[in-house]
């Protein structure tokens, strides 16, 4: 009887698991090869394979339409809000994890209820805040740099709160054995726990920079000029102009183009994900 049971739950799951895969796998296929096709080919043959491969709808959307320069703004942007919000939040997380003072669980409440604060609330605060802050005599508002802070600002809480359990799984006794070996605090963080962090580091990372590389609200609201437009925004200007020009497949082609760099990512580090997860899972 137990045996039918645990064979009927394998058989169910063996099917979701299909579905589910199914489900993924099926339209990014069909998108790649919509993107080779063209304009009256993808209508007469939705589902057919293309005649002709046509490289030109790249060609189209990476030139003419601009993805590349869109690309390139939201590669800085990406780039550079993992480079603060990495140490920052890792340097936030050890301090909630290791030295608990009157306050930081409340502080650390704090962090959480970011997590659960509805992002469209904030807009218009936001849109007046940045156009009001300055550097300098330079705005804050319409710049790479602007949309940077307050990307960090935004994805701090998931990872204070995610790394903060991490530090919370590493053994005290390799601090405290760096402290007897004559290691300040800020060394035992910088040399001995944050090397021993770096598969949360990794899996926060991917998690924030897939998120910031398809953030469309925020960057809308400031960033109007074309010059520092990032690519949702891009892309949402390609399917406007696209759809009059009825060029198709150069829309999807640049849809491609904005995945391959998140499924490249995650292909690259794919075993460390998996490894800290599973780890996650054991020790819970």
């Amino acid at each position: 009887m137990n045996q039918a049971i645990s064979l009927t739950k394998r058989v169910f799951a063996a099917i979701g698991l299909t579905i589910f895969t199914l489900a993924v796998v099926v339209p990014l296929l069909w998108m790649v090869l919509t993107s080779l096709k063209s304009g009256p080919e993808i209508f007469a043959s939705p589902w057919g394979m293309p005649g002709r491969i046509h490289w030109e709808n790249f060609t189209h959307a990476w030139e003419t339409a601009g993805i590349a320069h869109f690309f390139l703004n939201s590669l800085i942007v990406t780039i550079a809000t993992l480079a603060i919000l990495l140490p920052t939040g890792a340097m936030a997380a050890y301090v909630f994890a290791r030295y608990p003072f009157p306050g930081s669980k409340l502080l650390f409440g704090t962090f959480l209820g970011g997590m659960m604060f509805p992002q469209f609330l904030t807009i218009v605060p936001l849109f007046f805040l940045m156009n009001t802050l300055k550097i300098g005599a330079f705005s804050l508002y319409d710049t790479k740099l602007g949309l940077t802070i307050v990307y960090v600002a935004y994805s701090l809480p998931f990872t204070v709160f995610v790394l903060t359990g991490f530090f919370q799984t590493l053994p005290k006794d390799l601090d405290e054995a760096a402290m007897i070996d004559g290691a300040g605090h800020s060394k035992v963080f910088w040399r001995v726990m944050l090397p021993l962090a770096k598969p949360g580091l990794i899996v926060v990372g991917i998690f924030n920079g897939i998120g910031l590389w398809n953030e469309y609200s925020l960057a809308l609201v400031l960033i109007p000029s074309e010059q520092n437009r990032t690519l949702p925004l891009g892309i949402a200007n390609l399917v406007m102009v696209e759809h009059y020009q009825s060029d198709w497949g150069a829309l999807f082609a640049g849809l491609v183009i904005v995945m391959v760099p998140v499924l490249v990512v995650y292909w690259i580090f794919r075993d460390k994900i998996h490894e800290t997860m599973l780890a996650g899972a054991l020790k819970g």
